[in-house]
């Protein structure tokens, strides 16, 4: 992850291109630092999110640990046994689970991903390629989203192995709309999430950085404390609604799905095949292979 000041942008760029962006164990921590830098700073007015390579974000960066592939000795590579989503994934099943040690873990992950939501500042998201699964937690606690048209962002884990733990899906585009995503799986096109309200507006590719730039500069030319304030007053009707509980009910719902009869098998035939393999054939039959093979 990167941080840069352009005038009174302040830019903090995913940059894991070879892994799709997947997020590891330490990305919410550095995402929530990165936000913090911005908000110390009185000369930032907005904060551009964006990820670098060929999509926004994979999801969780699972490969390792889902196939059990860890470095030497056991230690915490990225996505690794020490990795909180997949901790407790690779015992064996009679193995007592603790809910509370996965919650722990995280819901620190939340938080880093709910820094967006929770800065003073305005943030806008940019996504490009592909949002998925986990990398829908950042977009989704960003303020703003303007996506290419042709991006797909969705939640697959939904399918089974996952429960969105920022849970803000239905506090975005209304509960059916929720439903409708979440029972399925599926993905919107970056055109069809500005029908549903999910994004502010698309974009072809090659337009889509001009569009995101003009609405970058229209917010910072206002001044930071309206800018606050706006944030504020429009943050407090989602915060009214319970989304800290619901929140807190995602998260343990996550480490429930992965420890459910189908959780472990999806698991184990991950670690048999490979991680790719498995969410390839898990998302067989709802014929789609796009971005759900990415990471998560």
């Amino acid at each position: 992850m990167t941080y840069a000041k352009d005038g009174r942008i302040a830019r903090i760029t995913l940059d894991r291109p070879e892994r799709g962006n997947g997020i590891t164990f330490d990305m919410p921590r550095e995402l929530a630092a990165c936000v913090e830098r911005a908000n110390l700073d009185p000369g930032v007015h907005v904060i551009a999110l964006s990820g670098n390579g060929k999509g926004f974000c994979g999801g969780y960066d699972l490969v390792m640990s889902a196939e059990q592939r860890f470095d030497e000795g056991g230690a915490a590579a990225p996505g690794g046994p020490l990795d909180p989503r997949v901790v407790l994934e690779n015992h064996d099943p009679n193995e007592t689970w603790d809910p509370m040690v996965d919650f722990q873990m995280m819901s620190r992950n939340v938080r880093g991903f709910m820094s967006l939501f929770h800065s003073d500042k305005p943030v806008v998201c940019k996504v490009h390629g592909f949002c998925v699964a986990g990398g829908t937690d950042m977009a989704l606690c960003s303020d703003l989203l303007v996506i290419e048209d042709v991006a797909k962002i969705g939640y697959p884990p939904a399918r089974v192995w996952g429960v969105p733990t920022t849970a803000v899906w239905a506090y975005r585009i209304g509960i059916e709309k929720a439903k409708r995503l979440l029972f399925t799986g599926d993905c919107l096109s970056g055109t069809e999430a500005v029908t549903w309200g999910l994004a502010t507006e698309c974009a072809p590719r090659a337009e889509l950085d001009a569009r995101f730039e003009s609405l970058l500069g229209r917010i910072a030319r206002v001044p930071v404390n309206q800018l606050v304030m706006h944030k504020l007053l429009v943050n407090q009707t989602v915060t009214a609604m319970g989304l800290h509980t619901t929140q807190i009910l995602g998260t343990v719902f996550d480490g429930v799905s992965r420890h459910t009869r189908e959780g472990y098998a999806f698991q184990q035939r991950a670690a048999e095949a490979g991680f790719k393999q498995a969410v390839r054939e898990r998302d067989e039959p709802f014929g789609d292979f796009g971005p759900s093979t990415f990471k998560g």
